[in-house]
């Protein structure tokens, strides 16, 4: 059993690196281990049990049969989504309807079948996907998802056509490749589920842990004005390194336990170590799309919920994950998009 334990950690360890990185590969073989231990990467300290494990998911998707409905007088969008099964962000973009969703009476709209979850309270994106062993990227895709990506309870989503009906049928292989996961996906899909008409949480202004399972409000406006993280040399840089790899953002050379800085105002939406290649990772909220990362950390210091100022420090860097000296990994990213880090830190002499 240990054997098999074992094997299930390596498989889902392995399907955490991200392709098209560059400037990473996993840790040499450690000569002489002992018996039955295993050596998987760095580990930093101080990472917290994350929001996408506090609330199980159970696959119980609905079919919904591809039709047209036509609008009845009184009818909502949310009510339609009632009467046919489908996803309301689904049928508003199927039909090209926008907030604030007008319809008319005799309006024919059409339903885009397929499988359909109904979000319950307290489950995240991520968690949702892997239940049915599909990418939360498709999902968001799929279902028109937008910022600040926290689902509603009694919210359905459209499944992949790719995500298997049986999800209990699925081998060791097959689920650990639905554990793959990226930055993106933490940033669009590890908010817990609001119950109809609550209010998300407002982020802690002390350092204390949030219960994973509290959905945090996203920050007011950002002016993208950002600061250098740490003082050192540009090892790697933003951009294509051919091949087909590329570098998200900056790889800074810095000692261990060099000081990591906030790069501007903002709330910590992640800190822990599920990206193997990235190590210990945290992820910053500054609101209006922008959103920025730190990697390769040996020490978290803040938790998720945190609010921190620019220059605050926020951990250790090191060199956890798949590096072979200490660095910091450092992006900006925006709606999304990561952008290069140059254009906006200031110039250095």
């Amino acid at each position: 059993m240990r054997h098999i334990a074992i094997l299930i950690l390596l498989l889902g360890f392995t399907a955490c690196i991200p392709p098209g990185h560059d400037d990473y590969a996993p840790p040499p073989a450690q000569p002489q281990l002992l018996a039955d231990s295993v050596v998987l990467s760095t580990a930093p300290e101080q990472a917290p049990l994350s929001t996408w494990q506090a609330r199980p998911v159970t696959a119980n998707a609905q079919w919904v049969e591809s039709g047209t409905y036509i609008v009845q007088p009184g009818d909502t969008l949310r009510g339609i989504a009632n009467k046919t099964g489908a996803g309301s962000q689904v049928i508003a973009s199927a039909n090209g309807l926008v907030d604030p969703y007008v319809m008319h009476p005799g309006q024919r709209l059409k339903i885009t079948g397929g499988r359909y979850h109904a979000v319950d309270s307290g489950e995240t994106g991520i968690a949702i996907a892997r239940a049915y062993g599909a990418p939360w990227r498709d999902v968001v895709a799929l279902n028109a998802l937008e910022e600040p990506y926290i689902l509603r309870v009694g919210q359905k989503l459209l499944l992949p056509a790719t995500a298997p009906s049986d999800p209990a049928s699925l081998s060791i292989e097959q689920r650990a490749a639905a554990f793959d996961l990226e930055i993106d996906d933490i940033v669009t899909g590890s908010q817990p589920a609001l119950d109809d008409g609550a209010a998300a949480r407002e982020p802690s202004d002390w350092r204390k842990a949030i219960t994973p399972n509290a959905t945090i409000a996203t920050p007011a406006g950002f002016s993208g004005r950002f600061q250098w993280p740490v003082d050192g040399k540009v090892i790697s840089n933003f951009g294509s390194k051919g091949g087909g790899k590329v570098n998200d953002g900056l790889n800074i050379g810095v000692p261990s336990g060099t000081p990591i800085r906030a790069s501007a105002d903002g709330v910590i939406a992640y800190s822990g170590d599920e990206i193997g290649v990235f190590g210990g990772l945290i992820l910053i909220n500054h609101g209006s799309g922008w959103v920025t990362a730190y990697g390769h950390a040996d020490k978290l210091n803040v938790t998720r919920g945190q609010k921190v100022k620019a220059g605050e420090v926020i951990g250790l860097a090191g060199e956890s994950g798949y590096v072979q000296e200490p660095q910091l990994h450092f992006e900006i990213r925006k709606d999304r998009k990561p952008v290069d880090p140059n254009i906006h830190l200031p110039k250095r002499g």
